[in-house]
């Protein structure tokens, strides 16, 4: 059930109120920070930290009533470490809507509400462009770094799907990769919403993104916090599988971008995480797979060897990797391609280097192999426009 209170703004965007959540917005953008003090009668005087989505309920100002879902902050889930505002009393009960919008999205729940999807009328496939599939939202700015090093003229441009946090204006990552460039545009495709553009589907937004607006490459992914329960199936990044199943439908080559880890505490996230493994064996057909340059091997031996050629001594000491992970047919079938990775300029670039509260000198793996990823996906670019180039030289000579 909801879990909903009552609280009094104290103040926005208060400078000492750090929220724990990595990808939080300050500032006037979609989302305020607030600091908030329950009115129930079970209340202390203690000060909580909130956040309102201001597309859907409004600005708030210091001095409103709201009523906050406290479920998150109570139960200490390290990505939801905070109130989120469900409505504002004071000035949030006369929401306007667009009256060319007609679809829903968290329709049948208290927060419905109209979007304009760009989902495009005729399907035009196959798309032949390629799309990099994350597992984590935290692999999409090496991801989109390491491409524009490569491609500097390429549209990127990101899908953003369930499986992490739904709301479009929840990642700052999105936002700087947009005032730098890194990114041409920003749909929320399937249950995620308040990006730029607003898609029904995953294929929609695809489709949208490089049919339409003439983006050269996609990277499609969750946004931030995805869900975990420990289990083989459980978890926010199955949402890989059914986007990479998406992509090849689209006739898009498909790029799976490997979630690893040199220094997760969970052992089954350590080397390549079982993310990445179980949906590499369940897609239906082979996808790309991006290694740093010099590994030979995301498992056993080569993987270790990988380690200190690719990153040398500048790994200090982490728990055991996962090493003897097993290789069943399913998963060497892959497309497993090597891209050099620069993780000292990337590390200089302004853009994050967390994840999971580890600094990218605690977990280089992880920014290694998403770098690769974004490597790969400029060398499928190239790829497509030099067999472009050639079928058009070919079909001048005729």
């Amino acid at each position: 059930m909801l879990k909903l209170r009552p609280a009094i703004v104290l103040d926005v965007e208060d400078p000492d109120t750090q929220l724990t959540v990595l990808d939080a917005h300050a500032g006037d953008g979609p989302e305020q920070t607030l600091r908030i003090k329950l009115t129930d009668d079970n209340a202390d005087d203690a000060p909580r930290a909130a956040i309102a989505d201001v597309s859907l309920v409004g600005r708030s100002e210091a001095g409103d009533e709201v009523i906050v879902n406290v479920q998150a902050l109570d139960l200490g889930l390290g990505s939801g470490g905070f109130d989120v505002v469900h409505v504002n009393l004071t000035r949030g009960l006369d929401g306007e809507g667009s009256e060319a919008a007609n679809v829903m999205k968290l329709n049948y729940t208290s927060l419905q509400h109209t979007v304009e999807p760009v989902d495009d009328g005729l399907l035009e496939v196959p798309l032949e462009r390629p799309v990099a599939v994350l597992a984590l939202h935290g692999q999409l700015a090496p991801v989109a770094w390491a491409y524009a090093q490569s491609a500097p003229e390429g549209r990127l441009g990101y899908v953003q799907t369930a499986g992490g946090a739904l709301p479009g204006g929840h990642s700052r990552t999105v936002r700087a990769l947009r005032e730098r460039g890194l990114l041409a545009g920003h749909i929320t495709a399937g249950a995620a919403f308040g990006g730029e553009l607003e898609a029904i589907s995953t294929a929609g937004a695809i489709h949208h993104g490089l049919h339409t607006l003439g983006w050269d490459a996609v990277v499609c992914g969750p946004g931030p916090g995805i869900v975990g329960s420990s289990s083989a199936l459980g978890h926010g990044g199955m949402v890989a599988l059914d986007s990479a199943h998406v992509a090849l439908a689209l006739g898009c080559p498909t790029l799976l971008v490997a979630r690893m880890s040199s220094s997760d505490d969970r052992t089954r996230h350590r080397g390549i995480s079982h993310h990445t493994l179980t949906v590499l064996d369940l897609l239906l057909e082979p996808v790309t797979v991006a290694l740093p340059a010099g590994m030979r091997s995301p498992v056993g031996a080569d993987l270790r060897a990988g380690l200190g050629a690719v990153f040398g001594g500048s790994m200090p000491g982490r728990p055991a990797l996962a090493l003897d992970v097993p290789r069943p047919v399913r998963i060497t079938r892959h497309d497993w391609r090597r891209a050099a990775v620069d993780l000292p300029a990337y590390a200089t670039s302004g853009l994050s280097t967390v994840t999971m509260g580890r600094g990218l000198g605690e977990d280089p793996l992880f920014f290694g192999a998403a770098l690769a990823g974004g490597g790969a996906l400029a060398q499928l670019n190239g790829a497509l426009h030099r067999q472009g180039a050639l079928a058009a030289e070919a079909k001048l000579e005729e």
